[in-house]
């Protein structure tokens, strides 16, 4: 066993000697490109380019449309997200904006106080929808049954559906927050091995 292991350390060392000189020799060290510079805040979605709120929010063709309330104005004072966006939640629960459950403002809102864990989520923590503050100013007619199937289990729900605008999709990414960039709002309760990284 002794001249084996003598044999195999001559190998070795002669194959290290050999490596700048052989095919190895070829081998140059790996250029590194600087990672582009991503700016610390991105533009605000409550301050649009200028001339984008007439084709978003108005018609064009009409002629009185410039009596109507412009976009930043019913904006102002709203508070915002960390993202600049309006959260609408905190302007409902500080009063800035009062939601009528119908028409006539005479009906109180059927609130649900109801939260669904959601569990497919792979390594993402599970999603909390609360019922609550969703039926605080929105009808459950709003979302049963065209969008969600009031059933257990009957919604395929994705992220992939979600960013193309079903299920929670038809108004997150729209006038709710956006989803692209506020995961821990939905995924919010933590399972397993997986914790809080936000």
């Amino acid at each position: 066993m002794l001249p084996f292991r003598r044999f195999f350390l001559l190998l070795c060392v002669c194959l290290l000697a050999a490596l700048p000189f052989g095919a190895y020799s070829q081998f140059r060290p790996a250029e590194v490109v600087p990672a582009r510079q991503v700016p610390q805040s991105l533009p605000s979605p409550t301050a649009p380019e200028p001339g984008t709120d007439a084709d978003r929010f108005y018609d064009a063709n009409n002629p009185d449309r410039h009596k109507l309330q412009q976009a930043e104005e019913a904006r102002s004072g709203l508070p915002l997200d960390k993202r600049g966006a309006i959260d609408w939640m905190k302007a409902l629960r500080s009063g800035a904006i009062n939601p009528r459950a119908d028409l006539s403002g005479t009906k109180a809102p059927e609130v649900l106080d109801l939260d669904i864990i959601l569990k497919n989520t792979k390594e993402m923590p599970y999603v909390k929808f609360p019922h609550n503050s969703h039926t605080q100013w929105l009808a459950c007619s709003n979302c049963h049954d065209k969008i969600f199937v009031p059933k257990a289990g009957a919604n395929p729900i994705s992220m992939d559906k979600i960013f193309r605008g079903e299920y929670c999709g038809a108004c997150h990414g729209r006038v709710a927050f956006i989803t692209h960039f506020s995961c821990e709002r939905c995924h919010s309760v933590p399972h397993g091995n997986v914790k809080a990284w936000w």
